[in-house]
């Protein structure tokens, strides 16, 4: 074994060199015997790079770490939910108690979720920061002093805010991200709070108990467990009819909602005018990007190895479903698939109240500066997040966007060598189906083109990108911390 022939000399040493060369002797172009010492020969360079990358350590720029959330904080606020679930269980009359039982523990399930685990962000700053902005809010108005608030921002990708009814709040990263003012999260807590105060979520889980504890219903399950034909057909829709989801709530009390939300806001110094621009946003934010579109053939075309068209041609069978061009929908039909219908309507409802009271408002009262620089944190938090829960094609999808942007763009390369090299090993394990997403017509043109490329390409292909990729990459993240790592695994996998 000619170890000297990958020419490790410390003043010679050159990562672009060694790859080279690595690649060269595994593949035995100059060694017909190689096959025989690979094994042997990955080890030692394994051992080597991480001797040089120990070595360079102190010169390093750390990678991307999460802000840290603060477990006292989770804490209190997971034992307050608890609390209150404990007390609504035990306060319950006998009448369909076990119903409401039910429902009770299903929804603490999903606040125990955020609030024990990464998703809800908890760092002290950022935490102190939302509360300072409720706290204006409550202080405005009175009657929102006597309810159990527990406010808090999530890592969650998806454009939203969302109250569970038990005065638990969250604000999706997603949704924060694209928010241009403080005024504009103003009305998204407004607008969830009033969910909560006027009891929305409580309202409609009585409803719901009532109806399936009705006699009317009663019969109808009665009349269907008789009946031959169908029988699965009229159930489904008669427990489409019925499903409960403690985060939605009908149009009229969304109606409602920014109604109360808009009494709320006027009362706090900031501008009201935040409400049409925050309805604006929600209407179109299903079609919009933080980003301009990922152009996936020119981040993964190479000069030896250029990118195959074949990776991104579609096929006549992606969507089983009718094509959108063959079903029109209307109108009424496109708004009712939004993730927040009805805006333009809701828009209009309030336009002359927030006309009367005219430009009296702040878009800022906190803190401006901390605000963008918020902003700018969830983005690679969102990204990060989507790494650590295994969405791969959403966490690749992002690091493109970010790195084509030019913003941060260390992190955003080694999350993209980081990514391929998982989604390696996943498609080489035959688990990527259960880490990236399936295209469909509802995603954006650039994240299904991704989508496809994830499902066509072959193990070595996927290998064969990531060495170009971290080469293109290698002099300008020489000092980052974990690329050396990442790097020399996308070479052992080729």
């Amino acid at each position: 074994m000619n170890v000297a022939y990958l020419n490790l000399s410390p003043h010679n040493f050159s990562i672009n060199h060694w790859c080279k060369n690595f690649n060269t002797y595994l593949k035995g172009a100059h060694n017909p015997g190689a096959d025989v010492h690979n094994n042997l020969i990955r080890g030692i360079c394994f051992l080597f790079l991480m001797i040089v990358s120990f070595q360079s350590n102190a010169q390093t720029q750390p990678a991307y770490k999460f802000l840290q959330d603060d477990t006292v904080i989770k804490k209190k606020l997971y034992e307050k939910a608890l609390q209150y679930n404990t007390a609504a269980i035990n306060n319950l009359s006998k009448e369909n108690k076990e119903d409401y039982t039910k429902i009770y523990n299903s929804r603490f399930k999903e606040i125990k979720e955020l609030l024990s685990s990464s998703r809800s962000l908890t760092t002290v700053e950022a935490h102190q920061y939302l509360q300072t902005i409720v706290q204006k809010i409550i202080d405005a108005n009175p009657e929102l002093k006597a309810l159990e608030l527990r406010v808090v921002f999530a890592r969650d990708w998806w454009p939203n805010a969302y109250s569970m009814g038990d005065g638990t709040i969250g604000v999706n990263a997603g949704l924060m991200i694209y928010l241009a003012n403080e005024a504009e999260l103003v009305f998204t807590l407004c607008h969830e709070l009033s969910h909560y105060y006027l009891d929305h979520s409580g309202k409609s889980i009585k409803k719901y108990v009532e109806t399936v504890n009705s006699e009317d219903f009663k019969k109808e399950l009665k009349r269907l467990s008789k009946q031959q034909y169908r029988v699965n057909e009229e159930a489904e829709k008669l427990s489409k009819s019925l499903v409960f989801d403690s985060r939605k709530h009908s149009r009229d009390n969304e109606a409602a909602s920014d109604r109360q939300a808009f009494k709320f806001m006027k009362n706090t110094g900031y501008d009201s005018r935040a409400i049409i621009s925050t309805l604006q946003l929600l209407d179109k934010i299903d079609d919009s990007s933080l980003f301009k579109r990922v152009n996936i053939e020119q981040v993964f075309n190479f000069e030896e190895y250029p990118f195959k068209k074949k990776w991104i041609q579609k096929e006549s069978a992606i969507f089983s479903q009718a094509d959108e061009n063959d079903s029109p929908l209307t109108t009424k039909e496109k708004d009712s698939l939004k993730t927040h219908p009805d805006c333009s309507k809701r828009i209009l409802l309030l336009q002359d109240s927030i006309n009367a009271l005219g430009n009296k408002g702040k878009s800022f009262l906190v803190n401006e500066p901390y605000f963008n620089q918020l902003k700018k944190s969830f983005i690679t938090e969102i990204t990060e997040y989507c790494f650590e829960e295994k969405n791969l094609s959403r966490n690749l999808y992002y690091s493109l966007a970010l790195l084509q942007s030019g913003e941060d763009i260390p992190i955003a390369v080694y999350s993209v060598t980081r990514c391929l090299n998982e989604i390696y090993e996943k498609q080489q394990q035959h688990k990527l189906g259960l880490a990236i997403d399936k295209e469909h017509k509802n995603f954006p043109e650039d994240y299904n083109l991704l989508l496809r490329l994830l499902d066509k390409i072959r193990l070595d292909e996927i290998a064969a990108i990531n060495v170009q990729f971290c080469r293109k990459y290698q002099v300008q993240m020489k000092n980052y911390d974990g690329f050396a790592t990442e790097m020399l695994k996308a070479i052992s996998f080729k």
